[in-house]
C-alpha cells in the first residue's frame, strides 16, 4: 500500500474539504463534488463484504445466465436484504447557513437554490404535489434546518440490522445506486463501461447499457417493458426522469455536472448514453400500451368500456371494473392474458348493450391489432384520434396525454455548454479481470495517483493506512450530530462509561483492521472498536466544548489520540480515557492533524 496521496494537499482547505466529504458522503457533498458518487462505487468494489455475496447459493449459477437475468437475480438478492431508509434522525441535521458557508468557495447560494433539493428546489409540482419540506418531514423543524442524509458504504448499509427497528440492511437512494453499480460489476459481472450513475435533485439511480437498457431504482430495477406497464411502482420509478433535470452523470471514464462547466466523462460514451436513454423512454403505441396508459391514468378509465364475446354474444363492462380485478390477479388488461381476466368475471357484471358515453376498447383493440402507431407519425396519430372522435371526452386530449406517456425526453447536462477534457487526459478506471476485493484494491492502488476519483475512493473506503487522517478527523469532529445529541445529557465521563458498557459491542462494522467507522456509525449501530469509540468520545467532547465556548466552532486544540499496544488513549483537556483496540492503524501526531 502507498503511504501518501499525490492528489491530496493538506495545505489546501479546498482539498481537505473534498477529502473529508469522501468520508461523510452526504447528498449535499456528492452534489458539490460529483467525483464522490463513483468513488463510493469503487469503495464498495474494494470491500470483501460485497464480493462475499458471490459465495451465496443464490448466485451459484449466475455465470451461465444472460446479463439481464444476472441483474434480475441481483435485484431479488438486494430486495430480500435491504429496505429503503430516509429517516431524518439516522444521520442528523445541519443548517443551510452552515452548509452555505462551508461550500461558498465551490458554488453560489443562488445556483444551490435552483438545483439542489435541500436549498429551495422543489421539482415539478407534478412530482410531489406537496411542499417538499413536508414531504421529507422537515416541516417540524425551522426552515433553515436540513438533513445530512449521508450515503452509506455497503458495510454501513448492512449494519442497519443492528439498529432498532430494522430487520436487515437499509440505505437511501444514493447508497442504493452505488450498491447496485458496484454489485452489478462485482457480482453480476457487468462491465464498468456499461454502468452509468444518474443523479437528479431529488433522486439517484443507474442506467445499465444492457439490451434495451435497465434502470435501477432504489431496491428495484426497471426494464423498458416495466417503464410502460402503467403500475404504481413504475409511475414512481418514472417521476425523477420525467420531471427533473439530471444533475450528475458518473461513469468509469469520468463525470458531467449540469452546473459545473468542466466535464471529464468520455464525450462519445456520454452521447451514446443520451441516445440509449432517449430510446428507452420512447415507444410506439400498441393496444397493450393504450391499456397500460389507462392503468397509469386511472381517472380516464371511466370513459372506456371493454366488449367481450361470451357464449356467442357480445357483452360490455366498464373498464375501471375490469382494472379493479387486476389487483388480486396476475392477469392484465391489454396483454395476452386479458381474455382469461375477463373469463374470471361473473356474468352479472356484464351488460348486453354498450355502456352509454364510453369508448369501446374492443374496437380500439381491433383497430390497432398487431400494428404499432409511431409517435413521430402525424398521419398515424391523426388516424388514431379519429377512432376517438365520437365520445364523452376529447379523444384528441387522450391521445396527446398518451404520447406524453410514450415519449419522455430526458433532461441531461447540455454537451455544448461544457468544456470537455481531452481524450486520454484522465484514463478511464479499469478493473478488467478483477475477481476479488484484494485484486480490486491492488488494481485501484495502481491508478490512484493519476485519477482523483480513485484516490477519493480510498478515503470513502475508510482506508486509514494509505489515506490522510486529517479529513477523516475533520469529518468526525464536525459532522456527527447524532452521537452529540445522544450524549446531550451526559458528561464526558458518563459518555465514556456508556461507550465502554455492554450497550456497545466491541466490534467494528468494518472487518479490515485498517478501516474505521465514523462516530455516528458507532452510535447508530451500537458497536465499535476501541479506536472508533475513542474518536467518537473525542467528537462528543469537541461538540460540548464548542457549544460551551462560542456557540458552534469546533476546536481540537486540547484533544489527542494515541495507540499504546492494544490501548487507544484519548486525551481531552486534562482527562485521559482508554479503550482496547484491534485496529492496526495509528493516528498521526497532534500537530499533523
Amino acid at each position: 500500500m502507498i503511504t501518501a496521496d499525490a492528489l491530496y494537499d493538506p495545505r489546501s482547505p479546498a482539498s481537505v474539504e473534498k477529502y473529508s466529504s469522501a468520508v461523510t458522503l452526504s447528498d449535499m457533498e456528492v452534489f458539490i463534488f460529483p467525483e464522490l458518487m463513483y468513488a463510493l462505487v469503487l469503495a464498495n468494489v474494494m470491500s470483501g463484504r460485497l464480493w462475499a455475496w458471490k459465495g451465496d447459493p443464490w448466485f451459484s449459477k449466475i455465470a451461465a445466465q444472460s446479463e439481464q437475468k444476472r441483474v434480475q437475480r441481483l435485484k431479488q438478492f438486494i430486495m430480500d436484504r435491504f429496505s429503503f431508509n430516509l429517516d431524518l434522525d439516522t444521520w442528523g441535521l445541519t443548517t443551510k447557513e452552515r452548509e452555505i458557508a462551508r461550500f461558498s468557495a465551490f458554488i453560489s447560494e443562488e445556483i444551490l437554490a435552483r438545483s439542489n433539493a435541500l436549498f429551495g428546489y422543489e421539482g415539478d409540482k407534478y412530482y410531489f404535489d406537496m411542499d417538499i419540506r413536508r414531504h421529507f418531514g422537515l416541516d417540524k423543524y425551522t426552515s433553515n434546518v436540513i438533513p445530512y442524509w449521508k450515503t452509506e458504504t455497503v458495510e454501513a448499509m448492512e449494519a442497519f440490522r443492528f439498529k432498532d427497528g430494522y430487520a436487515g440492511g437499509a440505505g437511501e437512494c444514493v447508497s442504493f445506486a452505488a450498491l447496485y453499480a458496484s454489485a452489478a460489476f462485482a457480482v453480476a459481472g457487468i462491465p464498468l463501461d456499461k454502468i452509468f450513475l444518474l443523479a437528479t435533485p431529488l433522486h439517484s439511480q443507474n442506467f445499465l447499457d444492457i439490451g434495451d437498457g435497465i434502470l435501477t431504482n432504489n431496491r428495484r430495477i426497471v426494464t423498458k417493458n416495466m417503464w410502460y406497464n402503467g403500475t404504481e411502482l413504475s409511475a414512481k420509478a418514472r417521476r425523477a426522469l420525467e420531471n427533473e433535470t439530471v444533475t450528475v452523470v458518473a461513469h468509469n471514464t469520468g463525470c458531467v455536472h449540469t452546473v459545473f462547466p468542466n466535464a471529464t466523462i468520455n464525450r462519445a460514451r456520454y452521447g451514446q448514453l443520451k441516445d440509449k436513454l432517449t430510446k428507452f423512454m420512447s415507444t410506439d403505441i400498441t393496444y397493450e400500451i393504450l391499456a397500460n396508459f389507462l392503468r397509469h391514468k386511472s381517472g380516464l378509465q371511466k370513459y372506456f368500456q371493454i366488449s367481450y364475446n361470451r357464449h356467442g354474444k357480445t357483452l360490455y363492462i366498464e373498464a375501471e371494473k375490469v382494472y379493479s380485478y387486476e389487483h388480486s390477479s396476475k392477469l392484465r388488461v391489454g396483454d395476452d392474458t386479458q381474455e382469461n381476466l375477463l373469463a374470471e368475471i361473473e356474468d352479472d357484471e356484464f351488460y348486453t348493450d354498450p355502456c352509454p358515453h364510453r369508448f369501446d376498447l374492443g374496437k380500439l383493440q381491433a383497430y390497432l391489432g398487431g400494428t404499432r402507431v409511431s409517435i413521430s407519425s402525424a398521419d398515424g396519430i391523426n388516424k388514431l384520434k379519429a377512432q376517438l372522435a365520437d365520445g364523452p371526452f376529447s379523444g384528441s386530449r387522450i391521445v396527446n396525454e398518451m404520447i406524453k406517456f410514450c415519449d419522455t425526453k430526458p433532461m441531461m447536462p447540455h454537451e455544448e455548454q461544457k468544456a470537455w477534457a481531452e481524450p486520454g487526459l484522465v484514463p478511464p478506471i479499469k478493473l478488467d479481470g478483477v475477481t476479488c476485493a484484494q485484486e480490486a484494491r491492488e488494481a485501484l492502488t495502481d491508478q490512484r495517483r493519476n485519477n482523483e476519483t480513485v484516490d477519493l475512493a480510498f478515503m470513502a473506503f475508510r482506508d486509514l493506512s494509505s489515506s490522510p487522517w486529517k479529513p477523516f478527523l475533520k469529518a468526525a469532529a464536525e459532522r456527527n450530530p447524532v452521537c452529540a445529541i445522544g450524549c446531550n445529557g451526559l458528561t464526558v465521563d458518563e459518555t465514556y462509561k456508556y461507550l465502554s458498557s455492554s450497550a456497545f459491542a466491541d466490534a467494528s462494522i468494518y472487518d479490515d483492521a485498517y478501516r474505521l467507522a465514523q462516530p455516528d456509525e458507532v452510535w447508530n449501530y451500537r458497536r465499535g472498536d476501541g479506536l472508533e469509540k475513542a474518536i467518537t468520545l473525542a467528537s462528543v467532547y469537541i461538540g460540548k466544548k464548542a457549544s460551551r465556548d462560542d456557540g458552534g466552532v469546533e476546536t481540537t486544540d486540547d484533544v489527542a489520540i494515541d495507540i499504546d499496544g492494544k490501548d487507544a488513549r484519548l486525551k481531552c483537556g486534562k482527562a485521559e480515557f482508554v479503550f482496547e483496540t484491534q485496529k492496526t492503524v495509528k493516528p498521526p501526531k497532534r500537530e499533523d492533524w
